[in-house]
């Protein structure tokens, strides 16, 4: 079926507006947190599967990182293994852990796999174990305790924070045109397994590689004001104030955390993007206006 005219033009110019951005980022890391409804929600997983693969097939070397809190929830529920949280983390038990490594590594993983290669790509599925690629220590939660004025630490389990990042394995599957596709789970010296949060792998892989840009994406429009405006491009400077005077908060100061200390580490760029638009990885990367917020050191950078 051929377009009609003003169909074909609408094409062409949005292929126009993409080529700069195809020339400036052919050749560089891309590393992207896929998470939120863009996981559940079959369009939004085929559009995101899409992106990657173009991504890639335009010279780009994406590497996905992957949650998946929701799969592992519904998954102890019908286990009948009780969920609890301290400070939004899971408190990770040894049969816990089985079931994190089941459905991160194992449900989860492959399913990430399967859309990409489905839609053209070349995917490989691994976790932070596979190869030592994360090497992971205990994280440590410490909670003030009003009857002591002296903090407490909370022993939550398998519950790991990022020690080192084994570049070499995934250097070696981008070198073979392979897209990586990393579960969030690390090993320690002694060989025991943590749940490390996806956003926090996501950054530190985003700093090792060196990467132009490390997208995160969300269930909400982006970083918001105190009147709800989206806030589109930000220095590191003005995040650290929105941190300060309490703009930002709750549930996405830890994702702001992590971008805000990749773009300080050397990542060229960091996006909160709205991950329930359909293309949203697109969107941001080839388009001039974007989905989400920008976060870099270099004033008045778009795209």
């Amino acid at each position: 079926m051929s377009l009609d005219r003003s169909s074909a033009l609408q094409t062409a110019e949005v292929l126009s507006e993409a080529l700069p951005y195809i020339q400036r980022f052919s050749g560089k890391t891309i590393v992207v947190k896929f998470g939120g409804n863009a996981m559940v929600d079959r369009q939004l997983q085929d559009s995101f599967a899409r992106d990657i693969v173009l991504m890639k097939l335009v010279g780009m070397n994406p590497v996905v990182v992957h949650g998946g809190g929701p799969q592992i929830g519904e998954l102890l529920g019908k286990l009948n293994i009780e969920s609890r949280f301290v400070d939004g983390m899971r408190v990770t038990d040894s049969e816990t852990m089985d079931v994190v490594e089941m459905v991160l590594g194992g449900t989860v993983n492959k399913q990430i796999v399967n859309l990409i290669n489905n839609n053209g790509g070349r995917a490989v599925g691994i976790t932070g174990k596979d190869g030592l690629l994360i090497r992971a220590r205990k994280l440590e939660v410490k909670r003030t305790s009003p009857d002591f004025q002296a903090s407490e630490i909370i022993d939550i389990g398998h519950v790991g924070e990022v020690q080192d990042v084994n570049t070499g394995v995934i250097d070696m599957l981008v070198g073979g045109d392979f897209i990586p596709v990393i579960a969030p789970i690390g090993v320690d010296d002694k060989g025991a397994s943590y749940n490390i949060n996806a956003d926090l792998v996501a950054g530190r892989i985003a700093e090792v590689l060196g990467a132009e840009k490390l997208l995160l994406l969300t269930n909400v429009a982006g970083l918001q004001d105190k009147s709800g405006t989206v806030l589109s491009g930000l220095s590191t400077k003005q995040v650290d104030g929105l941190i300060e005077d309490g703009t930002v908060y709750g549930g996405m100061l830890p994702k702001i955390r992590c971008a805000l200390d990749a773009v300080k580490n050397g990542v060229a760029s960091a996006h909160i993007i709205d991950g329930r638009v359909p293309h949203a990885v697109l969107l941001e990367i080839f388009t001039d206006a974007g989905v989400g917020t920008l976060i870099t050191n270099r004033n008045g950078e778009q795209g």
